[in-house]
């Protein structure tokens, strides 16, 4: 379909008849992301209110299916790139999100600490070269005072305001880590997301080395203070919530942490939208 047809079919949204209006809508929602600029430039150029909230009720359906094919695609690629899906989630809350511009701001963190980093040494210390970048020279925290925020789940937000929840940072954390080629893994403890530096080579055995808290400056905690924490939870002890997980897990946390969020803050409609991408993972 040629511009001149779609400003056509975008001009129909004017009309009061829900008929129309109908079949308007599904062959915008059809043609896909293609049609938002359009129907964008239309919103801004249009006063009538009705056609206004016809328009952003379109966008935000195109926007929502576009996230939940990339999303499923993601899902079953092999890769399952950690900033890939977390950029995607972000833009589905801001749209004109640009993934060169999260990209470039993580890259400078990574290369301050490449500057410092070497096989000289230990564990622990390259980990007190980051937890110095990240939290003392970048001056990244913990958002206690609002913990259960939804914004504490997108990159964007927790690279702007510098904050965000145990699972936000720890996320942030492996991603740098991981660009510096060092063996951390996400860690899915129970209701404290937390990361793990591993042995590279490891037959059997624990494959952890320590465990790391981004959320409180990346302080080290051993296997036996995550299993206090489990108790005082009163959960079971369960070799699943000390072991290192995959992206998918940690993608699929994410989500429940935006549902929860949601839930709080009393929003159906976006704890609607979350638990339809959840149920992606539930099938694929």
């Amino acid at each position: 379909m040629d511009k001149n047809e779609i400003h056509a079919l975008i001009s129909l949204l004017e009309d009061p008849d829900n008929d129309i209006y109908f079949q308007v809508k599904n062959k915008l929602v059809e043609l896909g992301i293609e049609v938002v600029p359009d129907l964008e430039n239309a919103w801004e150029m249009n006063f009538d209110s009705l056609m206004q909230s016809r328009s952003e009720q379109i966008i935000h359906e195109i926007q929502f299916n576009f996230t939940e094919a990339e999303l499923e695609d993601w899902i079953t690629s092999p890769e399952k790139d950690l900033l890939k899906a977390w950029f995607l989630l972000s833009r589905y809350q801001y749209p004109d999100l640009d993934l060169r511009n999260i990209a470039l701001q993580i890259e400078q963190i990574v290369k301050e600490i490449r500057m410092e980093l070497n096989e000289n040494l230990t564990p622990l210390e390259k980990i007190r070269l980051i937890n110095h970048m990240l939290f003392e020279v970048h001056g990244y925290k913990g958002n206690v005072r609002n913990f259960h925020a939804p914004q504490n789940s997108f990159i964007s937000d927790v690279l702007n305001n510098k904050k965000g929840n145990p699972l936000s940072l720890s996320l942030l954390y492996l991603i740098i880590a991981q660009k510096c080629e060092l063996p951390i893994k996400g860690v899915n403890l129970p209701k404290h997301f937390v990361i793990a530096y591993t042995h590279e080579e490891l037959y059997g055995g624990d494959p952890v080395k320590f465990y790391i808290n981004p959320f409180s400056h990346g302080s080290i905690l051993s296997r036996k203070e995550l299993e206090r924490f489990v108790e005082k939870e009163k959960l079971e002890l369960k070799t699943m919530f000390f072991s290192p997980c995959g992206n998918r897990a940690i993608i699929r946390r994410l989500l429940t942490n935006l549902l929860h969020s949601y839930s709080i803050q009393g929003n159906k409609e976006k704890a609607e939208e979350i638990q339809k991408f959840l149920q992606l993972f539930r099938t694929k």
